[in-house]
């Protein structure tokens, strides 16, 4: 049986299913899957986490070292994020220089971290105009069922969490933990009319690539969105998806309190 057929038949019975307000996996439309966060999986890496959303599976490990700062921000540290889909991952993977989808996850996930200001940044300039530390954050896809860009971002702030400033390494002071000062949490969300699916699975996302990410922070700010695909909400269903949005960011966070 040809992919394309199988993906009509998938696309088929998740919206009969969601005719009836059902899922196929037995969630509420706004329930996320069961989330498992690592951390300090990668001995040679200053941070690191891996998560599991689900069948979904993500890890991130984060290095670290001196550099030159931007020229307009001559004292603050620097990220950079990178984001590898292999292809053992998903079979729509392909080997190979990064694609559209694996830049979209890596800026989606740097601008959540770097909007909601998750790093003191100030506090990474060893000579302002000369050094500062750089962050490198590497995003890497294990298994694809769906959601990459939460389970991605979830395991990037978990890493970060557990990072630790080499200094020593490098002639500079004593290790630091690296200052994180905010937990930016995305949440992603498929729209099919005027409906929204919370944490959409492979299989859900055989109805088309209409999702929305909104990311927020802390104190419950809007930090980041990311809209993928050709639809429309109404203003009502919209404010609405961002205070659900909110609300399950909220519950996600508190997994993160714990590393």
């Amino acid at each position: 049986m040809s992919e394309e057929i199988l993906m009509d038949i998938k696309k088929d019975y998740v919206l009969s299913k969601l005719r009836d307000g059902e899922r196929i996996d037995g969630r509420r439309l706004d329930e996320i899957r069961p989330i498992e966060i690592e951390t300090n999986l990668i001995s040679k890496a200053e941070g690191s986490a891996l998560v599991r959303l689900g069948d979904t599976q993500v890890i991130v490990g984060v290095k670290m070292q001196p550099g030159e700062p931007f020229p307009d921000v001559p004292d603050r540290g620097v990220i950079i994020t990178n984001a590898e889909l292999v292809p053992l991952a998903s079979p729509t993977f392909e080997a190979g220089p990064p694609d559209e989808t694996s830049i979209e996850l890596a800026r989606v996930v740097d601008r959540g971290i770097r909007e909601s200001e998750a790093v003191d940044l100030t506090k990474l300039c060893i000579e302002e105009g000369e050094k500062v530390w750089m962050i490198f954050i590497d995003i890497h896809a294990l298994d694809d069922d769906g959601n990459l860009i939460d389970a991605s971002a979830l395991a990037a702030i978990s890493a970060l969490l557990n990072t630790t400033v080499p200094a020593e390494r490098f002639g500079l002071g004593d290790d630091f933990p690296l200052p994180v000062r905010n937990l930016p949490v995305a949440i992603t969300s498929l729209i099919v009319g005027e409906r929204y699916l919370i944490d959409p699975t492979r299989d859900e996302m055989s109805v088309g690539n209409r999702i929305i990410t909104i990311t927020s922070d802390k104190d419950n700010n809007i930090v980041a969105m990311q809209k993928s695909g050709s639809y429309l909400l109404s203003e009502q269903k919209f404010y609405e998806l961002i205070d659900v949005s909110v609300e399950k960011a909220k519950e996600v966070r508190e997994l993160l309190k714990e590393i």
